[in-house]
């Protein structure tokens, strides 16, 4: 049970003397702890919280004129206090990452049936692809402070989605570094894309954070890979089969090479990414200008809509000779159904029109 005579600002207090006790391994005055601390409060209002907190039994003093350490108790209520933090941290991870799961698996199933349909309309094969183009941007972070050297960083980007990050640091910070901090990365950092994150921006935070700038390089490293775990591209294809019914791929040598590229997905990302990078709308790719090409007899044709704050082709791949009119307009039907059916609830989820 919570010691009442607790205020928070003792609890501040106390828990920076343990950080700086642990840090530094030496008692802990009061002038230390107004100049090398983030404390909003006099050293003489200290001064008396500390002996307030010492005469509880928090903390001691092992010589006169000395400052003071933790005791037992203040060790106890300081452990006790982070596995409560801890338990209601871990709380708030479950739920996003069950949150997150949900929307990549929602996403998975999104693109299973774009290209199922794709392909069951057109008697090609159906593609639906989802490009890591490098577009990902945070639109807003936040953070929980996990223990002294340890912090969560939470960001949340489109599609309302959302990832954190342990960010591990060699030294201890306190709670008002770590909001400084989250408040320089809302300011520097919103909207900006992995490549617009320079080394410029990276020094300015660092400047910006002072003694506190060591911080900034793990937790941008952190942001790094929370944008490359989202913008990494998917792709599904649906009737792959359908290829057989078209003399195009009759020669065993051509078809083999097509189906190797539909097969390793890399190889048929570069492909449709070289194609639809920074064009939107209805794309038409017809063959090939190199003989020794084996997409040359093949025509992709891709329509980009937005689902879910993620830009997804939907399209077919099929034989140059394909029915063109049949499979525009389909194409352009289909996508335009997937963006109107797939809107936002409150939720934040994907969901089709009750």
């Amino acid at each position: 049970m919570k010691d009442p005579r607790l205020t928070p600002r003792k609890m501040q207090i106390l828990r920076a003397i343990v950080d700086a006790h642990i840090c530094h391994g030496e008692p802990v005055g009061s002038k230390y702890l107004s100049e090398g601390t983030e404390l909003s409060c006099s050293s003489a209002t200290i001064r008396n919280e500390m002996a307030e907190l010492e005469a509880m039994g928090y903390l001691v003093q092992p010589h006169t004129s000395a400052g003071r350490v933790p005791s037992e108790m203040g060790y106890r209520l300081y452990v006790d206090t982070l596995i409560q933090q801890y338990g209601e941290t871990r709380r708030e991870i479950e739920e996003i990452n069950e949150r997150l799961h949900y929307k990549l698996t929602e996403m998975d199933k999104i693109l299973s049936e774009a290209s199922r349909l794709a392909a069951s309309f057109t008697d090609y094969t159906g593609i639906a692809f989802r490009s890591g183009a490098g577009r990902v941007r945070v639109n807003r972070f936040n953070s929980v402070l996990l223990s002294p050297r340890d912090f969560l960083l939470v960001m949340s980007f489109d599609g309302d989605i959302v990832k954190s990050k342990t960010v591990r640091l060699p030294f201890a910070i306190t709670e008002d570094t770590l909001r400084r901090f989250t408040d320089a990365l809302n300011i520097y950092l919103v909207n900006l894309t992995g490549e617009e994150i320079s080394m410029p921006v990276i020094v300015r935070l660092e400047a910006l954070m002072g003694t506190a700038g060591a911080m900034v390089h793990p937790a941008v490293k952190m942001i790094y890979e929370a944008m490359n775990e989202l913008d990494s591209a998917d792709i599904k294809l649906d009737g792959i089969t359908k290829l057989l019914d078209y003399p195009e791929y009759s020669d065993v040598t051509q078809l083999r090479g097509l189906l190797d590229v539909l097969e390793e997905k890399d190889k048929l990302m570069d492909v449709i990414s070289t194609h639809t990078e920074g064009k939107d709308g209805l794309q038409v790719y017809i063959g090939t200008e190199d003989d020794g090409d084996v997409m040359k007899n093949t025509t992709l044709i891709f329509k980009t809509v937005n689902i879910g704050g993620s830009q997804v082709a939907l399209g077919v791949i099929g034989p140059k000779r394909m029915n063109y009119s049949k499979v525009i307009d389909m194409i352009n039907q289909l996508a335009h159904s997937f963006d109107r059916m797939f809107k936002e609830d409150d939720s934040g989820r994907l969901m089709p029109p009750k």
